[in-house]
């Protein structure tokens, strides 16, 4: 998968169904005022009546002679995981809620001259500093989609964020983008970069200094480095007691090629030298520190071509490194299914993050979603969901109300 910095495209395969459903919230859901119920037009109103009243024909009609027809599922307080205030009220992190998120921050809108909404800021994460994502980075969190760096450097900043001892005391992720863009002008690990005609040096990248906290760098006894090369992500296990350093790939078991190998020299060589740089000491002294030694870990991994970025993300919160004994890492691997979930939760999980300023808004525009079950079916790569699909009330007063839809698809949705 490619670590991007350009604009994005979903990927779609061809030939897929695809549905418009037009859904709006008449009631909605705990996100609205009254200011905004005044402002409802009779015609509006009417339209939602008149779409609700086809929806339960729909479902009488999916039940077969059933004396009640089952009623649109509406959020419920469900199991939250979460709780926080917001100037609208107490909220909870449901699956509902998750889903509704996914849903809202991972779809781009297109205009009627072919325009999206990618480049729009989506999220600020503040930590040593302020990082933003757009609505193209969360949007790679679509299924079967190529996860974008920042996505990556954000689930770092948010792990080193969190009040647990692994990550204040014991495990230090390093955000990526000083060894992306490292990579990108080093190509094929040279340590001169034929652009600069210069060996590496952190001071050349000085956009991406503030998020390195450069305490946790030198403390911690550990530091998992996210790394991507060549559309491929593989996991660092750095002991900074030991200077010893260890990789997870979720490919691969052993260097792939001889072109890797030179790649990971250079590698160590760049986390030598901002350790050093941080005020800690290099991996290896003089020109050993350019022939750092990374053995891979044998473990289980991705079974796709397109989820290494997930299973990084994903070791970096629970890998125990003191675990890995003689090379080897014994876990039970994550079905499929799993894997995929793990794209929804962590979309939620960075734009609900109290480190997000703009959290209240992601809560108010997901939570006014109104969707007849948000599920699994839903995140399929094989349900396409336009922009006319997904309307906030406040869409709904400047748009008409439309439904087309393929009948069998659509009963799926409602009652799977």
């Amino acid at each position: 998968m490619m670590a991007r910095t350009a604009s994005y495209v979903p990927k779609t395969d061809p030939g897929v169904p695809s549905f418009s459903l037009g859904l709006t919230d008449s009631s909605q859901e705990g996100a609205s005022t009254q200011e905004t119920e005044m402002e409802k037009s009779p015609e509006a109103a009417n339209l939602i009546e008149q779409l609700d009243s086809l929806v339960q024909r729909i479902a009488s009609s999916a039940t077969k002679g059933k004396n009640t027809s089952p009623q649109i599922q509406r959020e419920t307080g469900g199991e939250s995981s979460a709780k926080f205030e917001t100037p609208r009220g107490l909220y909870q992190i449901t699956d509902d809620m998750k889903q509704k998120c996914y849903i809202w921050g991972t779809r781009l809108k297109e205009d009627a001259d072919g325009n999206t909404n990618e480049y729009e800021e989506m999220c600020t994460l503040i930590g040593q500093g302020e990082y933003i994502l757009m609505r193209m980075h969360l949007a790679s969190l679509q299924a079967k989609s190529d996860i974008e760096s920042q996505i990556v450097s954000a689930v770092c900043l948010i792990l080193n964020n969190k009040n647990e001892k692994r990550f204040q005391e014991q495990i230090y992720c390093l955000p990526p983008d000083i060894v992306c863009m490292a990579l990108s002008d080093h190509p094929n690990g040279e340590f001169v970069s034929p652009k600069t005609k210069k060996e590496f040096r952190v001071e050349a990248y000085p956009s991406f200094i503030p998020f390195i906290d450069r305490k946790k760098l030198t403390s911690h006894p550990y530091i998992f480095a996210p790394v991507c090369y060549a559309g491929h992500w593989w996991l660092w296990l750095i002991n900074t007691r030991k200077r010893k350093c260890q990789i997870l790939d979720p490919l691969h078991k052993i260097a792939p090629t001889d072109e890797r190998k030179t790649i990971n020299k250079f590698t160590g060589y760049v986390f030598s030298r901002l350790i050093t740089y941080a005020g800690g000491k290099p991996l290896q002294k003089g020109e050993r520190e350019k022939e750092i030694k990374s053995p891979y870990v044998k473990i289980s991994g991705q079974k796709t071509s397109y989820d290494c970025a997930v299973y990084v993300m994903k070791w970096m919160e629970i890998i125990e490194p003191e675990n890995i004994k003689k090379g080897k890492y014994q876990w039970d691997n994550w079905p499929q299914e799993e894997v995929d979930h793990y794209r929804v939760e962590y979309a939620s999980r960075i734009l609900f993050s109290e480190m997000n300023t703009q959290r209240d808004q992601a809560i108010r525009e997901s939570s006014a979603i109104r969707l007849s079950k948000p599920s699994s079916i839903l995140l399929s790569p094989f349900c396409q969901i336009n922009s006319t699909d997904i309307e906030t009330p406040f869409d709904s007063l400047s748009s008409s109300l439309s439904l087309s839809l393929n009948l069998p698809s659509y009963s799926m949705i409602l009652f799977y």
